[in-house]
């Protein structure tokens, strides 16, 4: 890490830093936050968290200039020395930056003021040739490269309990649902196992942009570094080193695709965690009974009905996919900039990709809740499968005679004994039985094999294999 200690960003990571939420942190409440967010997130979007790794491209970039002969040698410790958040005040820096425009200028004019106190030469040296986007892209690609490695983690967890979970269910029968009706039987492991592959493919996403959108962001006053002279790339390249980020050929100041890129994986994961939530809140329902959060003293209950268990984690999960399109399109909107810096849509960015964060750990953490501990009714699973009177089961019949008499007919004489089992009331198998023109090409026991739910799976099981395999 050159002259400069192994960044301290962790520190204050994970410390839990009271105080008010700040504009560059978060649009969350203090009082919203633990109920929308995940705590390791939370630590991560902190506003001594951001500062510092605004820090640590300081204290980098000390070292870097210092190491290719930009800045002298007996610089750069200093720097780095004073380069901890926990030494600046928060506040005044914020009410300082409604002047300057951006939290960098008031923040570097702070740390200058601080080198100063005890190497007055080498305070002269602070953010040399930078720029105050440099500092704030790049301590924002810091943050995400955190964000996302903590994410990583939660999708580890769900995916994990989602695909034990196929396994142990892969053989239990429940109603598939189209248009919110009874449509097909499935094998539960299936439905699982979608959710697990989902996440999978949002965990993928992730790690793709972790090795390729998060770079650094160095172009000094207008993208061209013309301060560095001759200098300039071996102390991009250095700095790159220090940071342990990718180099980019060139500055992107203005270019925000990275930034809309991980807009849109973190709206999708939130997208894919409402979705399961979805699923998880209708079978919580009482009339359908059949699989449910985890329960716990204190969870879920209403305030006047004291036998309510509500879906509490399925709501957090769908909260965020509600909002998070909405923050993404943000995050898209501000693409459109002018120049070699924007007045103004990157100003939007600020508060809105850590409010992202915060919602899209909000939900990923309700899911891992689910995954963990997601409780299954497999009784009352088969109870729902049997409501419709073995109507379910209809496609099953309509096929097996299709081949002979045709699919057409065989839906005629099927669709017409399916309408007077409802009309009638009677148990699907009852009116099929009693009906001799189906029965002139099915018997009996055909009937009642067509009948069971497992048996009608199509390749259920080969697909679960092929969506578990494709976890590894």
């Amino acid at each position: 890490m050159g002259c400069r200690e192994r960044s301290s960003a962790n520190h204050y990571v994970l410390r839990n830093v009271k105080g008010a939420l700040l504009e560059m942190s978060t649009s969350l409440s203090p009082l919203l936050a633990p109920m929308m967010s995940s705590a390791a997130m939370r630590a991560i979007c902190d506003d001594v968290a951001y500062l510092q790794h605004m820090l640590d491209f300081e204290a980098a970039l000390a070292c870097a200039e210092a190491a290719v002969g930009v800045i002298p040698a007996s610089a750069a410790r200093p720097i780095a020395k004073v380069c901890h958040a926990d030494a600046f005040d928060i506040a005044v820096i914020a009410e300082a930056a409604t002047k300057s425009g951006n939290l960098a200028i008031p923040l570097v004019k702070a740390l200058t003021a601080s080198v100063a106190k005890s190497d007055a030469e080498s305070a002269r040296y602070v953010h040399w040739g930078a720029t105050s986007q440099d500092v704030i892209d790049t301590a924002t690609m810091l943050g995400l490269r955190a964000a996302i490695d903590a994410m990583e983690t939660h999708l580890d967890r769900a995916i994990e309990g989602f695909a034990g979970s196929a396994v142990r269910y892969r053989e239990t029968p429940i109603v598939a649902r189209t248009w919110m009706q009874h449509a097909l039987p499935m094998p539960f492991g299936l439905k699982l196992a979608g959710y697990a592959a989902a996440l999978h493919r949002s965990r993928t996403r992730l790690r793709a942009l972790r090795s390729e959108e998060l770079a650094l962001q160095f172009g000094g006053a207008a993208g061209t570094l013309a301060a560095l002279g001759e200098k300039a790339l071996p102390v991009a390249e250095r700095l790159a080193r220090e940071l342990e980020l990718p180099l980019p050929d060139a500055p992107w100041h203005t270019h925000r695709d990275r930034i809309a890129a991980v807009a849109s994986v973190l709206a999708i994961l939130a997208g894919t965690c409402g979705k399961i939530a979805r699923d998880v809140s209708l079978m919580m329902q009482t009339d359908v009974a059949e699989a449910f959060e985890p329960s716990g003293e204190g969870r879920g209950g209403s305030s006047t009905m004291p036998h309510k268990r509500n879906p509490v984690a399925a709501a957090t999960a769908l909260a965020a996919a509600t909002m998070a399109p909405n923050l993404a399109a943000t995050i898209f909107a501000a693409q459109d900039q002018d120049h070699e810096r924007s007045a103004g849509p990157w100003h939007a960015e600020w508060p809105t990709l850590p409010t992202l964060l915060l919602v899209t750990s909000g939900a990923l953490a309700s899911i891992v809740d689910i995954a963990e501990g997601l409780e299954v009714d497999a009784v009352r699973m088969r109870t729902n499968l049997d409501t419709t009177g073995g109507l379910i089961m209809a496609e099953a019949v309509t096929i097996a005679p299709a081949e002979k008499i045709g699919k057409s007919e065989a839906h005629h004489w099927i669709e017409a004994a399916s309408k007077r089992a409802c009309k009638e009331k009677k148990d699907f198998r009852t009116v099929l039985n009693a009906d001799s023109e189906i029965t002139a090409h099915l018997s009996v026991d055909t009937i009642t094999n067509l009948l069971e739910p497992m048996a009608y799976q199509g390749a259920s099981q080969a697909l679960i294999d092929r969506l578990l395999i494709s976890l590894d």
